[in-house]
């Protein structure tokens, strides 16, 4: 279990900012569980979604680096749990993923050319003996926005997507699962983006990603 308690390149807890989040998110808690549900609201909610965000930069994928942008998208939200789940003392690893979002905005599914997003990023906590999958990707603004329950997480059982929105639509659905990871496997990442979508390739070489307009 040591490996999922390390700092690494990118669950890089022992940066001043991680360290700060961590603990005034749990402040007066010593409850693995209460901290958990603490840390995965905050990580939640603090910071935006947005999946322009993204760029292949490696220093993107940090979990400082989240904190210090304030806005996101499902990886790095995950690895910024996952860093402050460490930092407390919670073993935890990243999970990837293929997924079908069936209420995307409509610009970025022409842009990708596909409605799988491929390598969405959840985090796996381990918590009273078992590991426990949460996504925090998707702040409580935007799920209200999208007419989407938000997403809640009990620390102890998996929370993972939202299968329908409010009114009963398809919202979310795996297609693919890749495993899990003690430390974010940038490589592996990059190449199957450009596999998935290879008219972007470029970009995906490159430092920046689809332009919002």
């Amino acid at each position: 279990m040591d490996q999922y308690l390390r700092p690494t390149e990118f669950f890089d807890f022992e940066h001043p900012l991680v360290q700060t989040f961590a603990r005034d998110a749990t402040a007066g808690l010593d409850d693995p569980v209460a901290m958990a549900q603490a840390l995965y609201l905050r990580t939640r909610d603090d910071f935006r979604y947005d999946p322009y965000s993204f760029t292949p930069d490696p220093k993107t994928f940090r979990a400082s680096h989240v904190i210090a942008s304030g806005i996101s998208y499902c990886i790095p939200k995950a690895v910024l749990l996952g860093a402050a789940a460490r930092a407390v003392g919670i073993p935890s690893r990243l999970g990837l993923a293929d997924v079908i979002n069936h209420i995307s905005e409509p610009r970025f599914v022409e842009k990708l050319r596909s409605q799988v997003f491929a390598m969405h990023g959840y985090i796996e906590l381990y918590l009273e003996g078992k590991w426990v999958k949460a996504t925090p990707a998707f702040n409580a603004a935007l799920c209200h926005k999208m007419q989407v329950d938000v997403l809640e997480f009990n620390g102890r059982d998996d929370s993972i997507f939202q299968a329908y929105d409010t009114a009963g639509r398809q919202f979310m659905q795996y297609l693919k699962d890749y495993g899990q990871f003690e430390d974010v496997p940038h490589a592996f990442i990059i190449k199957n983006l450009q596999a998935a979508y290879p008219h972007l390739k470029d970009l995906l070489l490159s430092d920046q990603w689809i332009a919002r307009d």
